[in-house]
C-alpha cells in the first residue's frame, strides 16, 4: 500500500446512517479473490435499488460524506477493501464503528470524524464538490468549508507511510531486539538452554 500526504478529488454524499459492512460489500461477493477487485461490489444492493445512486451519478468520486455510525456491523475488512478498490480515499462522518476505522487506516483509507458532516452533506446535496485533504496539517476543505480533524499520530504515520500494524512494529525492530537481548542477559535463567 502506498502512503499519501494530500488528496484532492470529488466529494459526494451518501446520506444514510448506520451503513454496515454487509451493505458495503454483501457477504455473497466475498468468495471472489480481492485481486479481482472488490470495488465493483461496493454498496451493490443499495446501488441496484437506486437508479440515481450518488456514486453512479458521480463516477470517480474519491471522498464520501456519509451519515453517522458508518461501517457498523460485522468486522469484515473486505468492506474497506471495497471502498479502496472503488477509489474512495476518505470517508467523512459523525462517527465510525471502531473496528472499521482501524481497518480503514490499515488499508490507506482515512476516516474523518466530525460533527460538521451533516453541514457538509447539506452543502453538497445531490451534486459533487471539490475536496482536499492534508494529512500533515489534519485539514479538510470541501464545499467551500475548511475544518480540522482529529487523527492520532499512529494513524497519521500509518497513512502517510503506507504502513499497517506489522510495518509499524518493524519500525521498532531495533528497540525490540535490544530489549530482548537485555532481558535475556538479566534473566538468563528464564531462557531455555540449548
Amino acid at each position: 500500500m502506498a502512503g499519501w500526504t494530500t488528496h484532492e478529488g470529488a466529494a459526494v454524499v451518501l446520506d444514510r446512517r448506520d451503513v454496515d459492512t454487509d451493505q458495503l460489500i454483501p457477504a455473497r461477493f466475498m468468495s471472489a479473490s480481492r485481486a479481482e477487485g472488490y470495488g465493483r461490489f461496493l454498496l451493490h444492493d443499495l446501488r441496484e435499488d437506486d437508479a440515481d445512486f450518488p456514486l453512479d451519478r458521480h463516477p470517480g468520486a474519491s471522498v464520501l460524506i456519509a451519515g453517522p455510525n458508518f461501517g457498523c456491523g460485522s468486522s469484515r475488512e473486505a468492506a474497506v477493501y471495497a471502498l479502496v478498490d472503488a477509489g474512495i480515499r476518505v470517508v467523512v462522518a459523525e462517527s465510525f464503528a471502531d473496528i472499521f476505522a482501524g481497518n480503514a487506516v490499515n488499508n490507506g483509507l482515512l476516516p474523518v470524524v466530525t460533527p460538521e458532516a451533516a453541514a457538509l452533506r447539506a452543502a453538497i446535496g445531490q451534486g459533487a464538490a471539490p475536496a482536499r485533504v492534508d494529512l500533515a496539517s489534519r485539514r479538510l476543505s470541501v464545499a467551500g468549508q475548511e475544518l480540522n480533524f482529529a487523527l492520532s499520530e499512529t494513524a497519521q504515520a500509518k497513512l502517510m507511510n503506507g504502513w499497517d500494524d506489522i510495518d509499524l512494529t518493524r519500525v521498532h525492530a531495533g528497540d525490540i531486539r535490544n530489549f530482548r537481548d537485555r532481558r535475556k542477559a538479566d534473566h538468563a535463567w528464564a531462557w531455555p538452554s540449548a
